[in-house]
């Protein structure tokens, strides 16, 4: 039952870092594997800076963190990719 929690909570970050970084929905399935890598991320994340996520509020907001995080990282490397090619 864990397991699709879990799932809810990565869809619904993936979601909500979705429409931070880039303003629009990207589909169910990026958002859903977005929002888990991010919760891994995240998890991570905060965890150096002394906070231990708890709670489905906590988890989410970790979750949010990283994959707002893993979104930027992502653009960074495209948007350097798109650069080298275009000349």
């Amino acid at each position: 039952m864990y397991f699709l929690w879990y799932l809810l909570i990565g869809l619904v970050a993936g979601w909500i870092a979705n429409l931070i970084v880039k303003g629009g929905g990207s589909g169910l399935l990026i958002n859903l594997i977005v929002g888990l890598i991010g919760g891994l991320l995240g998890g991570w994340l905060v965890s150096l800076f002394g906070w231990v996520p708890t709670g489905t509020f906590g988890t989410l907001i970790a979750s949010v963190i990283g994959a707002v995080v893993l979104l930027w990282i992502v653009s960074l490397i495209t948007r350097h990719s798109r650069t080298t090619t275009t000349r």
